[in-house]
């Protein structure tokens, strides 16, 4: 995990702060004004100031590092975030959409994403997925051999003025999370551009398709050194060149050079930047930004990461093994990956009162502990906090990217409500995503330090989950489907 403040300017030391200071002022809205009851114990929050201000750092961090009039698509992951407002918060902001399924197009298709503003990446890409992708004119990046040869057929039957890349694998080592490590000598991702006679034939697919204009890969996640995803990107650029130069021509037009950006969870500050990350590529691979090559970005929980938070009430205390634990609401059905493994996604925790207020006093080590039935459902374990009480709110951080959105059904635990806010006077804060919802003040401007008069607006980006919801789903609608046979 990247962690830690050095170097940080003291704008970015300063963005920080504005972000925990509309946190808190949010965290007491959403109290106040009822979006936490009896009846809905856990809320997922989203700031939307903040995934505005991360939007358009991503723009300047690339506009900084290319030639002038390079065309650039910084396409969402939708898989970090698959909720069609934050969707349309993003392509406002000026974001496309990188989708892997025909659930998530249909998702960016619902947010008003238009097709050239789209990529469509999957290892197991149907012939429908295929043809819709085509059809609509939609980027899509071919992952394998197999998958060239049902293109061929498929353009052969209807062109298409989708263009079309190939996804290869540079094979350059794994980060210290080897689950979402995509560059791995055997990773099931592309092209293994290393496996004896891969580049060649690599070379001669492109030669023998003149259709197969752009070149991707992803070798980022959190993890992965910024060094070590630099060196994928230069991979692929010298592939690019070596088609070039054996086709003779400028065949490939547009490198795709994925997402990946690792997040800090360690604190308030946003780092690595995508700045830091855009110079790096710069340094690394100068060719790739002098004009000659389009680029397209896939980032996805470095973007939202940092703006949302999981906010849920402790419903008891209790001890055990001489260790104070607090039962709360929020546990293995948002968090899946960091309870499943802790140790390479572990959560900040913040303690607020039963008003939303920020919890003070002594430290005190204690366990958070999740509503599911089994002994591993932990947010947190000997954490130190302000100690906790029955009716206080505990709130996960960093949570804005796969947490919230990402349901996982154990104990068929409902979704809960996602909502965006506001902060009126506070950078970028004009707008919502979603339907607009009430407004009220927490706080004053003399503590929060934000301009303006504190009162925060939220809007329902999706509604909490209901139990008839749960049973239809479950196929309550006929529960005699089996009985009659």
């Amino acid at each position: 995990m990247i962690a830690g403040t050095n170097g940080l300017g003291t704008e970015t030391r300063g963005a920080a702060g504005e972000s925990a200071a509309r946190r808190d002022l949010a965290v007491r809205a959403a109290v106040e004004q009822g979006l936490l009851t009896e009846a809905e114990p856990v809320v997922a929050l989203l700031d939307v100031a903040g995934v505005r201000a991360s939007a358009a750092a991503l723009h300047a961090a690339f506009t900084a590092v290319t030639a002038p009039g390079t065309p650039v698509l910084h396409a969402f992951a939708v898989k970090a975030a698959p909720l069609v407002p934050v969707l349309r918060l993003l392509r406002d902001a000026g974001i496309g959409a990188e989708v892997a399924s025909p659930g998530e197009l249909g998702l960016a298709r619902a947010a008003g994403l238009l097709p050239d503003r789209t990529v469509l990446d999957s290892p197991a890409k149907t012939p429908a997925e295929l043809r819709e992708a085509l059809a609509l004119g939609i980027a899509v990046n071919a992952d394998n051999p197999q998958e060239l040869a049902r293109l061929d057929a498929l353009l052969a039957a209807a062109p298409s003025r989708s263009p079309i890349g190939l996804r290869v694998n540079p094979q350059t080592g794994s980060g210290s999370i080897g689950a979402l490590s995509t560059a791995t000598a055997t990773s099931k991702f592309g092209v293994a551009l290393r496996d004896e006679g891969a580049r060649a034939r690599v070379v001669r697919a492109y030669l023998d398709r003149p259709w197969l204009t752009r070149l991707h890969t992803h070798s980022g996640s959190q993890g992965v050194p910024l060094a070590l995803m630099a060196e994928g990107v230069r991979t692929v650029y010298e592939l690019a060149e070596e088609i070039n130069a054996a086709a003779g021509r400028h065949q490939v037009d547009t490198v795709d050079i994925g997402g990946g950006l690792p997040v800090n969870f360690s604190s308030d500050d946003e780092t690595p930047t995508h700045a830091e990350y855009a110079r790096l590529l710069k340094e690394t691979v100068p060719g790739l930004f002098d004009g000659r090559y389009g680029l397209v970005t896939e980032f996805g929980r470095s973007l939202l990461a940092k703006h949302g938070t999981v906010l849920a009430r402790v419903e008891y205390t209790k001890s055990a093994g001489g260790r104070p634990i607090a039962v709360t609401h929020a546990g293995v059905q948002i968090a899946t990956r960091t309870v499943y493994d802790p140790e390479s996604w572990p959560l900040r925790i913040a303690a607020y009162d039963a008003g939303g207020r920020p919890r003070t006093g002594p430290d005190l080590t204690q366990d958070i502990a999740g509503p599911a039935c089994f002994t591993g459902d932990m947010l947190a374990t000997g954490r130190a906090l302000p100690a906790l009480e029955a009716g206080d709110l505990v709130a996960a951080l960093d949570t804005g990217a796969y947490y919230f959105a990402n349901h996982y059904a154990y104990n068929s635990l409902a979704r809960p409500g996602v909502h965006g806010f506001t902060v009126t006077g506070s950078t970028g804060s004009t707008g919502t995503a979603g339907t607009a919802g009430s407004t009220g003040t927490a706080g004053s401007t003399g503590s929060t330090g934000l301009p303006g008069d504190g009162r925060v607006r939220f809007a329902a980006v999706r509604p909490p989950q209901t139990v008839a919801e749960i049973v239809a789903e479950a196929g309550g609608g006929d529960p005699d489907a089996l009985v009659r046979n």
